[in-house]
């Protein structure tokens, strides 16, 4: 998508919906990019990242004024821009349970500690089957109010979010090791081969055969 000023911008995003922003600070008509990034800190609804040749202390003062969630510097690699979008996609999503960073008084609200504590027990068991009523119990919660509370805070269900994290899991495994589909598929407490690769497919678009097979092509053209 060419967009190449702040008000082609702004009229983009008020016609869709954007899970990520990439802003170029050297924008066309006189706006930047930062007073594109000054409309996203006053919503707060999506992570941006500013893109940027720039290393003045001018500029950088203006990105910062902004609180970006990340900054690529030119010139850059393919990986800066995977590693930076990863990294921000992942920590926003764990914005509303990440007391730490957070400006609000801890102590009114315990939800977020409860669902950080799930979210531990769901990464540490990963390769284990994960059931909903287990999850609510090690809440202390009944399985709907579980649900309804999870899916608050980070946006998921919670079977959305065990099968996000068991398919993340799978690309690692895809990739960096020579485990056949079946076994991960076994290993990562699928029912069956052909579940896990129904449910792969969905989540990425791809087989995890073709996946496997570009992450195996990539990594060779390098």
């Amino acid at each position: 998508m060419g967009i190449t000023s702040v008000e082609e911008a702004r009229a983009e995003m008020k016609r869709t919906n954007f899970n990520l922003v990439l802003i170029d600070v050297n924008l066309k008509n006189g706006l930047d990019g930062t007073d594109l990034g000054k409309d996203l800190l006053k919503n707060d609804t999506v992570p941006y990242i500013y893109i940027t040749g720039s290393n003045d202390l001018t500029t950088i003062y203006k990105i910062k004024e902004t609180r970006p969630h990340g900054i690529i510097i030119k010139p850059f690699k393919n990986i800066d821009i995977i590693s930076t979008v990863e990294i921000v996609l992942n920590n926003f999503k764990y914005k509303k349970i990440d007391i730490t960073r957070s400006s609000a008084n801890p102590f009114l609200d315990e939800n977020p500690y409860i669902i950080k504590r799930v979210i531990e027990y769901i990464s540490e068991n990963i390769s284990e089957k994960i059931e909903i009523s287990t999850l609510a119990k090690l809440a202390n919660w009944t399985e709907q109010h579980f649900i309804r509370v999870f899916t608050k805070h980070l946006g998921y269900t919670p079977y959305q979010y065990v099968l996000q994290q068991k398919i993340e899991k799978s690309k690692v495994l895809l990739k960096e090791s020579n485990v056949s589909i079946g076994n991960i598929a076994y290993d990562l407490g699928f029912s069956s081969y052909s579940n896990f690769c129904v449910a792969f497919k969905k989540e990425t678009g791809k087989t995890p055969n073709t996946f496997r097979n570009e992450m195996k092509a990539n990594k060779f053209s390098k």
